[in-house]
């Protein structure tokens, strides 16, 4: 905080919501939302992803040193396609995901994540869904998430 009262204009935040209580994070996530208001320049290194894709448009997801993913974070998921489909029903929709080939991702009490090949193969099972008047609750198509593609990129590299 101290480091503000100067009125950078390049702010460089390491973890800068690490340990920090609720209350608190939502007030210094305002103060970082006024600074880039400002037009101030922010680098910002974290291991939250969440927090990056709140506040950066550009990445470089790094693995020991060595970049393995840089670019615009709205281009980098767009390149990956909707495959994450998440839904809610009321009832059991376990025949039609099998029906339609689907992956199941994970299951939690409240909904299904599912992994699809494409937009039309989702809207295939939405049809289906309707068609045989299955109440749909949540249907929701979208990107994976930073986190995701953290994992994809890095996740198999801490075995070696």
């Amino acid at each position: 905080m101290a480091a503000l009262l100067s009125d950078p204009e390049l702010l460089v935040l390491d973890e800068p919501l690490s340990g920090l209580d609720p209350v608190n994070t939502d007030l210094f996530k305002g103060i970082i939302r006024e600074e880039i208001g400002k037009n101030k320049f922010l680098i910002m290194s974290s291991h939250q992803m969440p927090v990056i894709e709140e506040f950066c448009s550009d990445i470089t997801i790094l693995n020991r040193g060595k970049s393995v993913l840089t670019g615009n974070l709205n281009e980098i998921k767009k390149s990956y396609g909707r495959v994450n489909l998440f839904v809610k029903c009321e009832g059991e929709i376990d025949r039609y995901i099998d029906q339609f080939g689907l992956k199941l991702a994970n299951r939690t009490p409240e909904e299904y994540h599912l992994k699809v090949q494409d937009e039309a193969q989702a809207m295939a099972f939405l049809g289906r869904l309707v068609q045989d008047r299955v109440t749909v609750i949540r249907f929701e198509l979208r990107e994976p998430s930073l986190h995701e593609i953290f994992v994809e990129k890095v996740g198999g590299a801490h075995e070696e």
